[in-house]
């Protein structure tokens, strides 16, 4: 894992060495096991964590009843339900572990002290959410603007791992494609090599 002053300063700016150290001391070590659930879709997220190690799925169940796999949440990623932890709906998604994954995590009870006790920290959050605002639009561009191809060699070259650590399956749901046509792409790669 990226040392956590590091990483938290590139997801939320410039930040002194005090005000790391308060940031710092809200989070927790946490260890989920294999299959182990972080959130359940209907129940209200209630923690925010930084992955230090293992792979977390994002999915829902549609409404036929097919998993879909939102997104694949590795090493020095965010984590959470956003409209769980932020809005205290019920949570959309279910988030689990799909390895053994070590956590830095923050509960909605100490994220609320940590506005209340470290008022900069609502800038702080403010440039978090634009940031998975950005990311979630880009994910929309890049769906709606390229072809599943152009999506498959993007993702495989952010994410070349992954490829040999989860079902491919997954990866496809994320790209937005059926597995036929992941399978399809993959195949064409191959003879191409």
């Amino acid at each position: 894992m990226k040392d956590f002053n590091r990483l938290v300063q590139e997801h939320f700016g410039a930040l002194g060495q005090d005000d790391l150290a308060v940031i710092h001391s809200y989070f927790k070590e946490e260890k989920l096991n294999h299959n182990e659930k972080f959130t359940e879709s209907g129940q209200i997220c209630n923690k925010l964590s930084i992955v230090k190690s293992g792979i977390l799925r994002v999915y829902a169940l549609s409404e036929d009843g097919r998993e879909i796999t939102q997104w694949l949440s590795t090493k020095d990623f965010f984590v959470t339900e956003l409209m769980g932890f932020f809005f205290n709906q019920p949570n959309r998604w279910t988030i689990q572990a799909f390895t053994e994954a070590e956590l830095l995590s923050i509960s909605k009870t100490d994220y609320i002290t940590l506005c209340r006790k470290f008022p900069k920290w609502i800038e702080i959050e403010k440039q978090f959410i634009i940031k998975c605002f950005a990311m979630m639009e880009d994910r929309i561009f890049s769906h709606l603007s390229m072809t599943a191809e152009e999506r498959y060699n993007r993702y495989f070259e952010q994410h070349k791992e992954l490829f040999h650590l989860v079902p491919l399956q997954y990866i496809a749901s994320v790209l937005g494609m059926t597995p036929e046509t992941f399978s399809r792409i993959r195949k064409r790669k191959a003879q191409n090599s």
